[in-house]
């Protein structure tokens, strides 16, 4: 999944990688050491408190390189190459952009979101299902600004109590519920797929299969 990642940011057109370690750091560096993206600078960054906090816990390990203009990509998340495409030219009406896909029934475990117009109302699990109208699939944008306002609401939330076990999506919801804070961007039609239970891996094995094939009709087009 790692190498699908880093392949597809690359493709893209992104230069640098900077992924959070915590379970299994020793596995993640060991694999990127046989990996070879080219034209993509990446590096670990280790998140020694991984046992005890949530993802919210990683953005803040993190929070230093949230400098300018960036990009925050969920490690269990398979996206296409035109997703992030679609995200690095897209043109900001808001600090921070939320990647949104749409579908009939959400289920329990979606990742689930409100908007209005191009503007995200709220986000989480537990939304009210009548007002659902989108999932986030965890590629997320950042101005400097957002950047900004997204250390310090991160700041601000592990300083709490709870903090430690708050998704970093929750500090989006807040931001969120400020006025014109936060903004979706679509990716309807594009293909993507997370990585959370045992039948996912067959579903995303056949995904993926299906972009190595579409790959291969391109380069024999070219040939041709």
């Amino acid at each position: 999944m790692l190498e699908w990642q880093l392949r597809n940011l690359a493709a893209a057109g992104l230069e640098e990688a900077v992924i959070v370690t915590g379970f299994g750091a020793e596995q993640v560096e060991s694999a990127l050491r046989t990996m070879h993206v080219q034209g993509l600078h990446v590096r670990t960054l280790h998140n020694p408190f991984y046992a005890l906090a949530d993802n919210l816990g990683s953005c803040w390990a993190a929070r230093s390189e949230m400098e300018g203009e960036f990009l925050i990509l969920n490690g269990d998340t398979l996206f296409e190459v035109e997703i992030a495409e679609r995200l690095i030219e897209h043109a900001p009406t808001s600090p921070i952009t939320v990647t949104v896909d749409r579908k009939g029934i959400y289920d329990a475990d979606d990742m689930k979101v409100q908007t209005e117009g191009a503007q995200l109302v709220a986000i989480g699990k537990t939304l009210d299902p009548s007002r659902v109208d989108g999932e986030s699939i965890g590629f997320l944008r950042f101005t400097p600004e957002g950047g900004r306002l997204f250390r310090d609401a991160v700041d601000r939330a592990m300083r709490t109590p709870e903090g430690m076990k708050q998704w970093y999506l929750s500090v989006i919801d807040r931001l969120a519920r400020s006025a014109g804070q936060v903004g979706v961007m679509s990716i309807e039609g594009l293909s993507w797929g997370e990585m959370d239970f045992p039948a996912d891996v067959k579903r995303n094995e056949k995904m993926t299969f299906a972009w190595l094939r579409s790959a291969d009709l391109g380069r024999t087009a070219e040939a041709g």
